[in-house]
């Protein structure tokens, strides 16, 4: 871990968050961004999360990292079953928060509650679960503000998958998305809700607001979300139609037997990697058998490589449809980390002086290597790199971190 992190330091990405910094205060943006808000060095340490419901052929992994940011303000949740409702029934969510952590964590606590309550014990599919699914997050939004303190900043984004025998709803407000990977392509995939989108800005302009740099008033960068209740005082007018909304666009798509996974994840996943680079690397970690939850985590180490400065978690929920694990692509896989292993070596001893270990990595991406994972290529190995890096270069009795 601490070689990653050197990596991930000597790439350059320490200047590039204090330019982001530099960007924030210059836009005057109170949320999320503020001055000192980006660390030094990211803090790797991920937190895993993972479980399998037999009945349903359900499993599902996430993780979550800190990063670059000075506060951890991301928040998730997983129901594998939902009491009251029948085998097959699940929730998953994923929470982006902003200006501090409480409106996220009071989504993943609270969301299911409110879902599983407008649902109610005989769910009317889809358009009832649709209707539900937004009242629940309205009812959510509604009590928090009755417990927010006054004139607080701060809110969350939100992307939640319900799981049901015949349907999968996707309900998202904000910048947190989710895809569904259907027969080895993207078969969906939800759209941001940003205040230049021509149905947000008319909502924003109804409410007396405007939308000024692509922001709500110039500050808020998206137009839905749990909290920023200072967004939602123009009077007269009901929570779906203020300034900014917590009612969530919600998706219902038929089941089917092709059905592989439905990958769920905060903005910072998707500021580094495509729905596309993603979808092909979340399937090629499938064929490798890992365990969903250390597929998450390699997959956001793949995001904070390839320069995300934000928070990230991410979920992978896997139906039975879902690529299975195959010997061939292991063996790939075993002989793909050997080469680089032995490049590594190579280039460390054919140098006058040890190399630095940015500079090994920036030699090997320079040339051609057959083989690298899908969406993530050499990024999606820097922790291989950097392990094999540090074994060479630590000299007995040396502190790894002193090197």
């Amino acid at each position: 871990m601490a070689a990653f992190v050197r990596l991930l330091e000597r790439l350059g990405w320490a200047a590039r968050a204090q330019q982001v910094v530099e960007q924030e205060v210059g836009e005057e943006c109170s949320v999320p961004g503020a001055s000192g808000s980006l660390l030094a060095a990211p803090r790797c340490w991920q937190r895993l999360h993972g479980g399998a419901a037999a009945t349903s052929g359900l499993r599902f992994g996430a993780s979550a990292v800190q990063g670059w940011r000075a506060r951890m303000e991301d928040a998730h949740c997983a129901r594998l079953a939902l009491p009251g409702l029948p085998s097959g029934w699940a929730f998953f969510a994923v929470l982006d928060g902003h200006g501090g952590a409480r409106a996220a964590r009071f989504g993943a606590r609270h969301l299911p509650g409110y879902v599983l309550g407008e649902l109610g014990p005989a769910p009317q599919e889809p358009d009832g679960v649709r209707q539900a699914l937004r009242s629940a997050f309205l009812q959510a939004d509604a009590q928090l503000s009755a417990l927010w303190p006054r004139g607080d900043p701060g809110g969350s984004t939100a992307v939640a998958l319900l799981v049901s025998p015949r349907f999968l709803y996707l309900a998202h407000c904000g910048d947190s998305r989710a895809l569904l990977s259907r027969s080895g392509s993207v078969a969906f995939c939800t759209e941001d809700h940003r205040p230049h989108r021509p149905r947000e800005r008319e909502r924003i302009h109804d409410a007396g607001g405007t939308v000024r740099r692509r922001r709500v008033e110039g500050s808020l960068a998206v137009s839905r979300a749990l909290g920023d209740f200072a967004y939602k005082q123009a009077p007269g007018r009901p929570p779906e139609l203020q300034l900014v909304s917590a009612e969530p666009e919600v998706a219902a798509l038929a089941r089917q037997d092709e059905d592989e996974f439905v990958l769920l994840a905060s903005d910072g996943v998707w500021d580094a990697l495509s729905g596309a680079d993603l979808a092909g690397l979340v399937t090629s970690r499938l064929r490798l058998g890992l365990d969903l939850e250390l597929l998450c985590a390699q997959l956001l180490d793949t995001c904070l490589c390839k320069g995300s400065l934000d928070n990230m978690t991410c979920m992978v929920v896997c139906f039975p449809g879902a690529p299975r694990p195959c010997e061939e692509a292991i063996s790939k896989e075993m002989a793909l980390d050997e080469a680089l292993s032995h490049k590594v070596a190579e280039l460390y001893a054919s140098a006058q002086e040890p190399p630095g270990l940015n500079t090994v990595f920036r030699t090997l991406a320079s040339e051609d290597i057959p083989g690298l994972p899908p969406g993530g290529g050499l990024h999606s190995k820097a922790t291989v790199i950097a392990e094999a890096y540090s074994k060479l270069h630590q000299t007995p009795g040396e502190c790894q971190e002193e090197w």
